[in-house]
């Protein structure tokens, strides 16, 4: 169930201690979730350079295989487009005068091919724009990130079929609206989050095979700046046209990215195919957190965190354990969708290229990328080292006693009750149980129909949470049936 991450020109460019030294200031102190997991690296500022750098460089190719522009010179660029030979904060600090950073860079990679090779100076950006590089970076930003989550997707699922097939029939209160309702398996909870963490798989997947095209549409969308310098090159006879969409479907096989019907520089559907997946994918993460988080209440005490040395420590209370790789995912799942919002919005875009809503998605898309990287590395660790306890489990489950299967109990009196008031008998009884500190069969009882037909034995039969689970087990079994035949078909 791996994705191959899309080509990388130099590996360097992605280390840990690089993106550390590029990026100091934001080393993730506010938002550890993301702090030191693979996700850092991938779209650190470091990384977002390398890959407009990587889209500079594979339009020269991609221009050079179409007779546009010279071997030489495509080779001379690519050599150049080196995210560590460049000076990243001045170039930040220039991009203010532009609003966007490719300008400035087109400028110090053109020094820097002009110092190697003079000649191939003219070819650095030919024919194209700003947004064209930066959109395409963007994509292959989001392809080297998402990568790395569904390789991390894969080992929680792995975990959470393991935690399913483990724990198929054990007891617990199912809950709904935060009190006792019926009695689940803690299986089927388990089920519940792998399908969860599937649904999320495939959208993330179906991005990556559909969804992040390359951009490649000139000033304004028409691709005129492309077809022109192609009249000058050594195959001027190639009809424009055509041209132009051959330049497009090569540019993107260079960079393992889709290619594009038409320019998208005012329709964003690819940043909202993005926005969508990665919100889904934290809301799927962020359910196993929340879970986690009720279920791991002091007075519940069903399932805990790993109990290594220092885990869930507090500065001031030494008895605490709290459970923070629950928190730490939820907070991404918290952050997540309002900055896919900003994603959304950016669609209503004006003219040929919008004045600030282009810019606006920047930030959002990078950090709900970190955001769900660094939720979904957690996961990994969460869902392999959950501590259960089936025990606790039962015991809390019969907290409530007869009381939590009563549902069942109507079912089985509607004969008694030709005028359909089973469920106000049982509830009255439950009442009565409750309020005078009585067994539960013996305020049933209490009721002549009830009496009539049931004995207390009969009664307790129906009341016995562990033959009211319904189709627990099959589903459960279904989850991970369907489970093994998309690791399958993945692997």
């Amino acid at each position: 169930m791996s994705s191959a991450l899309p080509p990388t020109s130099d590996d360097r460019c992605y280390s840990r201690a690089a993106a550390a030294r590029y990026s100091a200031e934001d080393s993730g102190l506010l938002t550890p979730v993301r702090a030191s997991t693979p996700i850092e690296a991938a779209v650190s500022d470091l990384a977002w350079l390398q890959a407009m750098l990587d889209a500079e460089a594979a339009l020269a190719r991609a221009q050079a295989r179409l007779g546009t522009v010279p071997e030489s010179a495509a080779a001379a660029i690519t050599a150049a487009a080196r995210a560590d030979a460049l000076d990243l904060h001045d170039l930040a600090r220039r991009a203010r005068a532009a609003a966007n950073p490719v300008v400035p860079l087109v400028k110090d990679l053109a020094a820097a091919v002009h110092a190697a090779c003079p000649a191939a100076t003219q070819y650095v950006h030919l024919g194209s724009t700003s947004q064209d590089i930066l959109d395409t970076a963007a994509m292959l930003v989001s392809a080297r990130g998402i990568a790395l989550i569904l390789r991390e997707l894969d080992q929680a699922a792995d975990s959470v079929a393991v935690l399913a097939a483990l724990h198929r029939d054990d007891l617990m209160a199912g809950r709904t609206l935060t009190q006792h309702a019926t009695p689940i398996t803690f299986g089927l909870k388990t089920a519940g989050w792998l399908l969860g963490l599937l649904d999320a798989r495939q959208r993330l997947d179906d991005v990556m095979r559909a969804s992040l095209p390359v951009q490649l549409g000139g000033a304004a969308g028409t691709m005129a700046g492309y077809l022109e310098c192609a009249l000058d090159g050594a195959d001027a006879a190639r009809p424009p046209a055509h041209y132009g969409r051959d330049l497009t479907e090569t540019f993107a096989r260079e960079l393992g990215l889709s290619a594009p019907l038409l320019p998208w520089h005012t329709r964003r559907t690819p940043m909202a195919d993005l926005a969508h997946a990665l919100s889904v994918t934290a809301g799927s993460l962020g359910k196993i957190a929340t879970d986690v988080l009720s279920l791991a209440r002091t007075e519940t005490a069903e399932i805990n965190e790993p109990g290594d040395p220092g885990h869930g420590a507090s500065s001031a209370m030494p008895q605490k354990r709290n459970p923070v790789l629950a928190t730490l995912i939820r907070t991404a799942a918290l952050q997540v969708p309002p900055l896919a919002t900003i994603l959304l919005q950016s669609m209503a875009a004006e003219d040929e290229r919008p004045a600030g809503a282009w810019h606006a998605e920047w930030m959002p898309l990078r950090e709900s990328l970190r955001l769900v990287g660094g939720a979904a590395h957690t996961a990994t660790d969460l869902c392999a080292r959950m501590v259960v306890d089936p025990a606790r489990m039962r015991s809390n489950l019969e907290t409530t006693g007869a009381l939590m299967t009563t549902e069942r109990l109507v079912h089985a009196l509607r004969a008694c009750f030709p005028d359909g008031s089973a469920a106000s008998a049982v509830a009255q009884a439950c009442h009565t149980a409750l309020t005078d500190h009585r067994p539960l069969v013996d305020a049933l009882l209490d009721v002549p129909q009830i009496r009539e037909r049931f004995s207390a034995d009969d009664i307790d039969d129906l009341l016995d949470p562990s033959r009211y689970l319904g189709a627990s087990a099959d589903l459960v079994d279904r989850a991970l049936d369907h489970y093994a035949e998309q690791r399958g078909g993945s692997s």
